[in-house]
């Protein structure tokens, strides 16, 4: 392996770890300000221009917060701001999205097999959609359609979901997952970007200038708040989805995301009405649950076999996998598609060891890892990526006949 390599697996590894530090940095006040806002009480002795107030305990001291919805009568001595978070979370973000997707767009961006389109285009049409969507959802806060607040989020659900089936008639699944992360995270950080960060600088000009702040700057800041926090579950959800086939590169995977989406909402009410003391609506989990059950569906997943502590099938259910009638076909597939990457010596440009040191390259090998190729390339078609080896239907549906016949067999006698 050259110096390069070393250094971009290290730089990948490097801004995705900063990505999640300061990710969790970002949730981590978003969630603690929603809970704070939502728990405050009013009472009668608040200072002027106070809307509530809450005590809290934590690290063996006394916590005393009060809240201005507009501002204080003076400007304090010492304000903190939070805005960082949000804006180191978008940038490392999108720089994971550069090394991974737009490096590697070949490989994990564009589906030639989904639409036939040059690399250059494919990270064109990345950019343009992320940037796009701030712009229409942030025409939608603006219009007469956000006095109704059931009527804005059922109108952003539904755009949410269209996004989410055009990606995926563009890009490869994983890509299409990752991207409405992107889509939504950008909506996030530019509402804290054009809005909410502004807003607050127009209120503390106009508290330095001895004049009294714009009670409506504060509630579009708020409005964007409370967006944000119902968005945060299903940011998390696709960012994570790459790493999950079922999830990405089956046929319902828009519907997935989609489903998704309803899920993170009914988990944030739960949050939000229990932090704003209006009751724990346990209901919300079990809707949640149900959704779940119906995505797991979704995704037609298979009933896997055990395997042992080192990730691979014992060599005795291997050799009943490989008795199989369709094991000569579905390893000369396996052969034939997958061992130019899944090698000791992969000599498919650009991919100098085999992707997670796994190698496909003889029959043992492929029996061993039946229960990862029917999950990557025969319940999904994460693998090959983009399909750059152009994996047929048939081969794919053969490798489910195959493993869940041999599931049972192996079931049987074991």
């Amino acid at each position: 392996m050259t110096d390069f390599t070393i250094f971009w697996e290290w730089l990948n590894f490097g801004v995705r770890w900063l990505h999640v530090v300061t990710a969790i940095a970002w949730i981590g006040s978003s969630f603690y300000f929603i809970a704070l806002d939502l728990g405050l009480v009013h009472r009668p002795h608040l200072p002027e221009g106070a809307s509530g107030e809450e005590w809290q305990v934590h690290g063996g001291g006394f916590y005393h917060i009060q809240k201005y919805m507009v501002a204080p009568a003076t400007m304090p001595e010492h304000l903190t701001w939070f805005k960082w978070e949000s804006y180191s979370t978008w940038l490392t973000g999108f720089a994971t999205l550069a090394l991974v997707y737009y490096a590697g767009a070949d490989l994990y961006l564009v589906d030639r097999n989904v639409l036939d389109i040059p690399t250059w285009a494919g990270i064109l049409l990345s950019m343009a959609s992320i940037g796009v969507g701030w712009v229409i959802y942030d025409f939608l806060c603006k219009s007469a359609l956000s006095k109704s607040v059931n009527g804005l989020m059922v109108v952003l659900f539904v755009i949410l979901v269209a996004m989410a089936w055009a990606y995926t008639q563009v890009f490869t699944g994983r890509a299409a997952m990752l991207h409405m992360g992107a889509f939504t995270a950008t909506i996030m950080t530019a509402n804290v970007f054009f809005v909410i960060i502004p807003n607050q600088k127009i209120v503390v000009a106009d508290l330095i200038a001895g004049k009294k702040p714009d009670p409506a700057l504060g509630i579009q800041a708020k409005q964007r708040s409370l967006h944000n926090n119902y968005l945060t579950l299903p940011v998390i959800f696709f960012m994570l989805s790459t790493h999950y086939p079922l999830a990405f590169a089956t046929p319902h995977n828009w519907v997935i995301a989609g489903l998704i989406f309803l899920i993170g909402v009914l988990i944030r009410h739960f949050f939000n009405s229990m932090h704003s003391r209006k009751g724990r609506p346990y209901w919300t989990w079990a809707v949640a649950a149900m959704l779940f059950i119906v995505i797991m569906w979704l995704s037609t997943g298979p009933k896997l076999i055990s395997n042992d502590e080192e990730g691979q099938m014992t060599t005795a259910r291997a050799e009943i996998f490989m008795e199989s009638p369709h094991f000569r076909d579905v390893a000369d597939s396996v052969l034939g598609r997958c061992s130019m990457c899944h090698t000791a010596e992969p000599f498919y440009e650009g991919i100098h060891e085999a992707p997670k040191n796994v190698h496909l390259d003889n029959d043992l090998a492929v029996a061993m890892h039946a229960r990862e190729i029917a999950i990557q390339a025969g319940y999904s078609t994460a693998m090959p990526p983009a399909n750059v080896s152009f994996m047929e239907p048939e081969e794919r549906a053969l490798i489910v006949q195959w493993y869940r016949e041999s599931v049972a067999k192996a079931g049987s006698i074991l």
